[in-house]
């Protein structure tokens, strides 16, 4: 039987450098999505999917992140000097929200690079990774998904959408077949990253959620450095699919690239439409702005 699934790693190294200029200092995982910065929201489905520990793997210029989700004596001071008793449960509610644990990257070697760091931190047991700049908007959240089918099929998952066409070539697809008791499992039996179009082996796209069993460690430890001098996780995924079983999963919900300057633009207009407090007033405006 499978150990449960408590730990998270956050792999947040990047320079964020399609953001640029207002990633120079700002951690790009800490841009605004309407009044929460990104990772706040990888965290959030986290927990509410059953983790206990996240992992954040940064680097250089990335302590933004973890001040964010620590407690501010000062700022909290403040608040209740003032009687912001709203604004007072926001702050410490953020800094209550999770026992937060880091590790540096110091050198920007690949995604698979970025994960082996935190094998100590994560230990022997079954572990997820969260790419922070894929926000989904999901009920149950797209990582309690995906648990759920790690625990009944008793081996790595990774999150899929279905992309038609050419767009398939900017993401890892894989190749296997529909599982027969639940079209959303994919039974994976390899991967290919970004192929063109008339060679995808499906449409079957991986993104940034991954549930993963500790060999995966081990492996990317034996794996060679690709393109770039860096370490990718496809790479050690594909190793591991050699010794275990792995699944991909077409989670149910909304993926949104908020690594991309579009994709972050329609995340914010969608989050901002269902907000209670001025979701009505904001979609007015909107219709005001239409030709």
């Amino acid at each position: 039987m499978n150990k449960p699934v408590r730990k998270a790693v956050f792999p947040a190294a990047g320079l964020g450098t399609r953001f640029l200029p207002a990633t120079k200092v700002i951690p790009k995982e800490m841009l605004a999505l309407v009044d929460k910065p990104i990772i706040q929201y990888g965290v959030e489905e986290a927990i509410a999917s059953g983790i206990e520990d996240i992992i954040f793997v940064t680097g250089r210029g990335k302590g933004a992140m973890e001040d964010h989700f620590d407690r501010s004596p000062e700022l909290d001071a403040m608040l209740e000097r003032r009687g912001k008793q709203e604004l007072l449960a926001v702050s410490r509610g953020v800094a209550a929200m999770a026992r937060i644990l880091s590790v540096r990257q110091q050198e920007p070697l690949g995604l698979g690079h970025a994960v082996l760091c935190a094998k100590d931190l994560v230990g022997d047991e079954p572990f997820a990774v969260i790419l922070p700049d894929d926000v989904i908007d999901a009920q149950p959240p797209c990582l309690k998904q995906m648990i759920g089918v790690f625990e009944e099929k008793g081996g790595s998952v990774l999150a899929t959408m279905t992309i038609e066409g050419p767009g398939i070539s900017a993401y890892g697809v894989l190749a296997g077949s529909q599982d027969r008791d639940n079209p959303r499992i994919y039974n994976c039996t390899g991967m290919v990253e970004k192929p063109k179009l008339e060679e995808a082996p499906s449409t079957q796209a991986i993104i940034g959620r991954y549930v993963l069993t500790p060999r995966v460690f081990e492996l990317l430890e034996q794996t060679k450095p690709g393109a770039g001098g860096e370490i990718q996780l496809t790479d050690g995924v594909k190793a591991l699919l050699k010794e275990e079983k792995v699944f991909g999963y077409t989670f149910e919900g909304k993926r949104y690239d908020a690594g991309d300057k579009f994709g972050m633009l329609q995340a914010t207009v969608e989050f901002a439409l269902k907000r209670p407090e001025f979701g009505e007033k904001f979609r007015a405006y909107l219709k005001e702005l239409a030709p």
